[in-house]
């Protein structure tokens, strides 16, 4: 069995902290003269070697909080020091500090009392700021049988730690499971479900710094992380930076597609309708419609004489273009060189047809009187050439072909023709001949970004060697093939909760990703019992085939519910009594208004703030010390998964959950007490 023994300042403690004390100051002394180094480097080189060490800076500025925060004592005698990021002495090959992601570092986070992996004991470490505040030991035996949860003194003090509106790593409490995922060597798609408060989030985050690691290239075609909204970026956005990574993208769906600026909000009918699949073949058949190809010869000027150009020529045309595959606003161009080619070919007939006499008179009575007229004289001198011999012969040399070519392309005449025939597009004109719209929503942010795809617009639009798409079961089919197009080596971490999606267009199922491997996370961390048994009702009645995470602890207090006339008030009167910790009042979006007026809280909100006012969608990925639900049958009305969103908001708290209702309770919450 593991035998866990706390050491927070008490006299049998103070000898082991002034132990890690030392060992920690000489860390610090350590990075100081590394940074001290990289400030002057930055300032001696030019402009790339100031890049370099101002990168330096940046990383070793983001290692310092919390630098060291293990210990492992192995069987053999050895002591391996754990942090952040990897410390070394000049020219020494043992570490003074071990990456995380070091395959070395692994069973501080792996080693259990029945696969101890060599190791005697494993020491956590808290530190606030360059100060050792409390050690956490755990000795393992190495004949034992252990099971369940190790460390779980460190890992609950961690979830049950008031929050700050920022979300903390978690690479001091990972545990067994989210350290498989985070190792996963798998090269493709990883989709990792899992339930409320079991870490997805954070898994997602450090599997990034952990590839990053691992596979260093990535660094140069960054990674791209996309989340739920601007409120959840900013929530995660200090993660990896504190992990030492900053070779990292964040961004909405709404965001990857630069230039767009989203003003209106679809009905979900709509968005749903649009987020289908069968999107993109609609979109390439609009594009492909705009070719015409015509049923009578098109008569195109060309100085002063008009060419006929036949459909026969615009269908071989057409077809030359599209096997080539290129987008249609590239293929256009091979459409255009191959019906210039007919229509110089139409005049270079016409020219070599002309025979001379020897006073230059044309045989083929050029003009009435049978000499060469003036539309003659133009056409050849338009080929460039010049009438000073006689009798029949090839009147135009290549070079003369290609100057042909050049002045039909020139002229102004044949490019409307041309345009009138296989016009240019831009992927807004494209979508709203399609939809037709005043203004984009997000639903159209995918639809503009294929239909740039399929005309050919999309220059600009970064790739990345690794994505991570968070609350991954809100995207559409037309989302995933978006973010599809931003890393062609389709290598992903995706997490998502089934039972959480709130949107129309959102998942059931994971087919819709495509080719992946599936990862399980089962232990909620965040959720008190009381809280997840309250839920029981909600998740059995809308999701029965999916079985909620295991909550590792109790807050010791149930849920409760209350009915009010006045959710205003009511909403006031539990802020103003609230004390401890952060709050959360979430509510559908129709009540935001005048509650953020009765609460005097910020719209949109603040994470730092001692209370929030969210709708479920703004709460999804987030986490509170309490929750106050406001009106749940509004928010189970609010769509056709109104029951997720309310699933979401339920499932937010870390200490307690508050329910007040204006009507009747919804059965799914009868059975939380008043």
């Amino acid at each position: 069995m593991a035998v866990t023994i706390d050491f927070a300042g008490e006299h049998s403690g103070v000898a082991e902290i002034d132990t890690e004390q030392e060992y920690l100051t000489a860390l610090y002394s350590r990075v100081d003269a590394m940074r001290a180094e990289a400030v002057a480097r930055m300032a001696g080189g030019g402009p790339d070697t100031a890049a370099v060490w101002r990168a330096e800076v940046s990383r070793l500025d983001a290692m310092q909080p919390g630098l060291y925060f293990g210990r492992l004592d192995m069987a053999d005698g050895r002591r391996v020091h754990i942090g952040r990021l990897g410390l070394f002495h000049d020219g020494a090959d043992e570490p003074l500090l071990l990456d995380w992601r070091a395959p070395a570092a692994r069973p501080f986070y792996t080693a259990t009392a029945a696969a101890a992996d060599g190791v005697r004991r494993r020491r956590r470490i808290t530190t606030r700021g360059r100060m050792v505040v409390a050690l956490n030991d755990e000795l393992l035996d190495l004949d034992g049988t252990g099971d369940g949860l190790v460390g779980e003194a460190a890992l609950l003090a961690a979830v049950t730690a008031e929050r700050t509106g920022r979300m903390r790593d978690i690479v001091t409490t990972l545990q067994v499971e989210q350290d498989r995922i985070i190792r996963d060597s798998y090269q493709g798609v990883l989709v990792v479900q899992g339930g409320p408060g079991t870490g997805k989030t954070a898994v997602a985050l450090h599997r990034a710094a952990y590839l990053l690691y691992t596979h260093p290239h990535l660094r140069t075609r960054g990674v791209l992380v996309v989340g739920p909204s601007q409120v959840f970026l900013d929530y995660i956005g200090q993660v990896l930076p504190g992990l030492g990574e900053h070779s990292v993208v964040t961004a909405t769906i709404a965001d990857l597609c630069p230039g767009v600026r989203v003003s209106r909000v679809d009905p979900p009918e709509i968005a749903e309708r649009k987020g289908r699949a069968d999107m993109a073949g609609w979109l390439a058949d609009t594009v492909r419609a705009r070719v015409r190809i015509p049923d009578e010869p098109v008569e195109i000027e060309f100085e002063q004489q008009v060419l006929a150009l036949d459909p026969d020529s615009c269908r071989r045309a057409v077809r030359a273009a599209r096997v080539t595959g290129l987008p249609h606003n590239q293929a256009r161009l091979v459409f255009h060189s191959h019906i210039v080619d007919a229509l110089a070919q139409l005049m270079i007939d016409r020219t070599e047809a002309i025979v001379l006499t020897e006073t230059g008179e044309a045989i083929d009575g050029g003009s009435p009187d049978g000499s060469l007229g003036d539309a003659d004289l133009r056409m050849l001198a338009a080929a460039g050439v010049v009438v000073d011999d006689i009798g029949p012969r090839d009147l135009l040399a290549e070079t003369d072909r290609a100057d042909l070519r050049t002045a039909l392309l020139a002229e102004p005449g044949v490019e409307v023709a041309l345009d009138a025939l296989w016009p240019p597009l831009t992927a807004e004109e494209v979508v709203a001949d399609l939809v037709g719209t005043d203004g984009w929503s997000v639903a159209d942010v995918p639809l503009l970004d294929e239909a740039a795809a399929i005309v050919g617009s999309a220059d600009g639009r970064a790739t990345f060697g690794h994505v991570v798409v968070d609350e991954a079961q809100e995207l559409s089919e037309m989302d995933w093939r978006m973010v599809a197009r931003r890393c062609p080596t389709r290598s992903m971490t995706v997490v998502g909760d089934l039972a959480q999606t709130g949107s129309a267009a959102g998942a059931s199922s994971w087919d819709r990703v495509g080719d992946h491997r599936l990862a399980q996370l089962t232990v909620n961390y965040r959720t008190p019992t009381e809280i997840m048994a309250a839920t029981a009702d909600l998740l059995a009645a809308r999701h029965p085939g999916l079985t909620p995470p295991r909550s590792v602890r109790s807050a010791g207090e149930t849920p409760r519910r209350t009915w009010a006339a006045d959710l205003c008030r009511a909403a006031a009167e539990f802020a103003a009594a609230h004390v401890a910790g952060q709050l959360a009042v979430i509510a559908p979006g129709t009540h935001i208004g005048p509650l953020a007026a009765a609460l005097s809280v910020a719209v949109p909100p603040d994470l730092t703030e001692k209370v929030v006012l969210l709708t479920p969608a703004q709460a999804k990925g987030l986490e509170f010390d309490v929750v106050l639900i406001v009106d749940p049958a509004a928010i189970l009305a609010t769509g056709p998964r109104g029951h997720s969103d309310l699933y979401v908001a339920m499932t937010r708290a870390t200490q307690r959950l508050r329910v007040v209702h204006p009507g009747a309770v919804p059965a799914e919450l009868a059975a939380i007490p008043s």
